[in-house]
């Protein structure tokens, strides 16, 4: 990370570098924290259901390849998703949309969650509830935080325009 600030940060205005920490902090917390819920979370449900999902004359015996592939993808499925907030709000701040069509676009968002959550875990009905329904919880989340990073930026002095204050 070091090596990546180090390459980007001379290009930055002063508020830009302002904002990198909170984004970066933020950022890893939440995907640390998205890890953590698959983990704790998740995987107990997942292979409780995968377990007893099997007739009871044969044991589950997956390889070490397959088993890691899966974990790996749903660690880094979870931590993606729980980066949904930061997005909403890097979009919001950056004027690129505002809360407003977000709002409108959740019916959307809610399908979209769901066909993600279908392509990247397996085809059970539970491990695909346990990703979509964060994903619509943390986008409602985003869109909170959104409106409240859109007050405080209409609160600030616009400083860009010539003039008298």
């Amino acid at each position: 990370l070091y090596q990546a600030w180090a390459f980007v940060a001379p290009g930055l205005y002063e508020h830009e570098k302002k904002l990198a920490l909170p984004l970066v902090i933020g950022s890893t917390a939440l995907f640390l924290l998205g890890v953590a819920f698959c983990y704790f979370f998740v995987f107990g449900r997942v292979f409780a259901f995968i377990h007893g999902f099997a007739p009871k004359s044969i044991t589950p015996a997956p390889d070490i390849e397959a088993y890691f592939s899966f974990v790996i993808t749903m660690f880094i499925a979870f931590g993606v998703t729980f980066e949904i907030p930061i997005v909403v709000i890097v979009l919001v701040r950056m004027g690129v949309v505002s809360v407003e069509k977000l709002r409108d676009a959740r019916p959307y968002v809610i399908v979209g969650a769901f066909v993600i959550a279908a392509v990247v875990t397996p085809p059970d009905v539970l491990s695909q509830l346990l990703l979509a329904i964060p994903m619509c919880l943390l986008y409602e989340a985003g869109l909170v935080l959104g409106r409240f990073v859109k007050a405080a930026e209409s609160n600030q002095p616009d400083l860009t325009t010539k003039g008298e204050i």
